[in-house]
C-alpha cells in the first residue's frame, strides 16, 4: 500500500487536502506537531469516510532530531503523495525577532520540506506526487515580512528545480496561494489589508482542491485565484523599489505570529 503524506495535518489547509485525499480513496499519514489534534482529525475523517485507511504520526518538523525520529518511524511505508503543507507565517519586522522564532521559521519553512522531499522521493512507491504549498509572497522581497517571503521564494525556486530533475519520475508541483481565511488571526490579518487582501483571499477547501488538479495536470507553478494571478501579472514590469517601498507601507502596520 501507498500513502499520502501531508504535513500541517491539522491546519485550515492541511486539513482540507486530508478530506480530499480521503475522499477519493488514498490511504493517508497525517502529521502535525499535536498528537491530540491529529488523532482527533482521524476520528473525524473516518466517521464520515469509515473505510479510510489513515496513519498519523506527530512530529516538529522544525527539529532535525525528531524529523530522523519520524523518519526511522515510517521508513516501512511506501509513497504515493507528498503534501507540504506545514508552515509558520509570523509576520513582523525582522529586529523583533528572537533567535528561537527566527530558526524556527526558516527551519520549518524550506528545510523541512526539502528534507521531506528527499524522503518520500526515497520512498516512493510506482508513482510519486510532490505538491508543496509556497506563497505569493515570495514573489517579491517583502520588508516586514522578509523571513516568510525570503523562505517561500526558496520554495517555489527549489521545487521548480525538481520539476525538472525528476521529470518522467515524479510529479511536482508548486502552488501560491494568496491568503487563507484559517485562523481568527489569519482572519483579522486579511481584513486589514482591505479590499486587496479580501479579493486575493480564498477558502482553504477552494485551493487544495486546486492545487490536487494542478498536480494533476504537472503544472510546474500554480498560482490560485483570478485576483492573485492578476496581481502577479499586474505587478511584473514595476521596478522593484517601488514594489518594495508599497510593501513596506502597508505591511508595516500589521504584525501576526501565532506560533
Amino acid at each position: 500500500m501507498n500513502y499520502a503524506l501531508v504535513t500541517g495535518a491539522t491546519g485550515g489547509l492541511g486539513r482540507q487536502f486530508a478530506y480530499l485525499l480521503a475522499e477519493r480513496g488514498e490511504a493517508l499519514l497525517l502529521t502535525g506537531r499535536s498528537a491530540e489534534k491529529l488523532a482527533s482529525l482521524r476520528e473525524e475523517i473516518v466517521s464520515r469516510f469509515p473505510k479510510s485507511e489513515i496513519l498519523f504520526e506527530p512530529c516538529d518538523l522544525s527539529d532535525a532530531d525528531d524529523r530522523a525520529r519520524f523518519f526511522a518511524k515510517i521508513g516501512a511505508l511506501r509513497f504515493s503523495l507528498l503534501v507540504n503543507v506545514a508552515g509558520a507565517d509570523i509576520q513582523k519586522a525582522f529586529a523583533d525577532y528572537t533567535r528561537e522564532k527566527l530558526l524556527f521559521q526558516a527551519r520549518v519553512n524550506f528545510e523541512a520540506a526539502v528534507d521531506l522531499a528527499k524522503f518520500v522521493f526515497e520512498h516512493r512507491g510506482d508513482s510519486l506526487g510532490v505538491l508543496t504549498v509556497s506563497s505569493v509572497s515570495g514573489l517579491y522581497p517583502m520588508p516586514y515580512f522578509a523571513l516568510y517571503s525570503a523562505t517561500k521564494c526558496a520554495l517555489t525556486s527549489f521545487f521548480s528545480a525538481l520539476h525538472v530533475e525528476w521529470k518522467g519520475v515524479a510529479s511536482v508541483t508548486t502552488v501560491l496561494p494568496g491568503s487563507i481565511p484559517t485562523r481568527e488571526d489569519v482572519k483579522a490579518y486579511i481584513a486589514a489589508q482591505g479590499l486587496w487582501g479580501k479579493l486575493a483571499a480564498m477558502p482553504p477547501e477552494k485551493v487544495a482542491k486546486k492545487s490536487l488538479e494542478a498536480l494533476k495536470r504537472n503544472k510546474r507553478t500554480y498560482i490560485p485565484g483570478f485576483w492573485n494571478k492578476l496581481m502577479r501579472a499586474g505587478t511584473a514590469l514595476l521596478p522593484l523599489p517601488w514594489k518594495m517601498r508599497f510593501i513596506a507601507a502597508r505591511w508595516s502596520k500589521t504584525e501576526k505570529d501565532a506560533f
